[in-house]
């Protein structure tokens, strides 16, 4: 089983002065240690949940371009980007030039978005939650031929492109894998089933991602897909630096159900030190898992 870091929280001892720094260190301690992805959330406020929204909160992708120079190995990608924050043609052109110049590095984590209060502050339209699926799926299509030899127009129900030129086309064969977040049985999840090659779903427990996976299974069924085929991960609840050995009890339940991969967010002000007692204290067990 492999382990992921989620750089989720940007209120850290030093302001915003020293952001780069810490970011850049703990990304770059990340990949030398064996970890296999390092995201980012995708929002412009930070998350009422973790904190207050006027706490601080990177741009996504400008914070995946800046650790991507500096790593080597390293997966990157956003858990996950609202299909609302960017025209879908713009978005792929962004992956593709992650893509590029972090030789092969990056994947499209999206999703069908929800934080209301950062749109509307922002001036950004917030559709209702059908359209914004309807927006998804359209999103995905449009990535997907703009990463094809088809260059040219699309024509959706909410999104019209001339032509879909990319170029450079991506370093990543045959494209960036496409990671759909969240895990509503419906929508979410039949769309996982009919494009992504990655999911992630919410580490709640054992018994709901079993319920989840059983979801995904019929989807799968339904539209002709290789269930197996799909990466599967997810977002612990529980806090693998308090509660190591835990959490790799944890991680077996999950690995035995076919989770390969879990992202977790570092809990203290100190992200550098968080990951490098995960490295000596969860990932070499993790890598026995599934």
């Amino acid at each position: 089983m492999d382990l992921g870091i989620h750089f989720a929280d940007f209120t850290l001892p030093g302001g915003n002065t020293a952001l780069g720094d810490i970011v850049s260190r703990s990304a770059v301690t990340a990949d030398e240690a064996g970890f296999k992805w390092f995201t980012f959330m995708d929002h412009w406020f930070q998350m009422e949940q973790r904190a207050t929204a006027q706490d601080p909160m990177l741009d996504g992708y400008v914070s995946l371009g800046f650790v991507a120079g500096q790593t080597k190995q390293i997966q990157l990608g956003l858990l996950v980007t609202g299909v609302t924050y960017r025209h879908p043609g713009l978005l792929a052109k962004t992956v593709t030039t992650l893509d590029v110049l972090s030789g092969g590095r990056a994947f499209l984590g999206i999703g069908a978005a929800w934080y209301e209060r950062e749109h509307r502050a922002l001036g950004v339209p917030f559709p209702p939650l059908s359209e914004r699926f309807e927006r998804l799926e359209e999103a995905i299509q449009i990535a997907l031929q703009m990463w094809s030899p088809d260059d040219g127009p699309y024509s959706g129900k909410h999104y019209q492109l001339a032509e879909t030129i990319c170029n450079p086309q991506p370093v990543s064969s045959p494209h960036p894998r496409i990671l759909i977040g969240g895990s509503g049985e419906r929508k979410t999840l039949r769309l996982v089933a009919r494009y992504a090659d990655a999911c992630n779903l919410f580490g709640t427990s054992a018994d709901e991602v079993t319920h989840k996976l059983d979801v995904l299974r019929r989807h799968c069924e339904t539209e002709g897909r290789d269930y197996d085929a799909i990466q599967k991960t997810i977002l612990p609840q529980i806090d693998a630096f308090t509660d190591p050995d835990g959490f790799v009890a944890a991680m077996e339940q999950y690995a035995a159900l076919g989770i390969s991969q879990a992202q977790v967010v570092p809990s203290t002000p100190d992200p550098v030190g968080y990951i490098e007692r995960l490295a000596e204290t969860v990932l070499p067990r993790l890598k026995e898992l599934g």
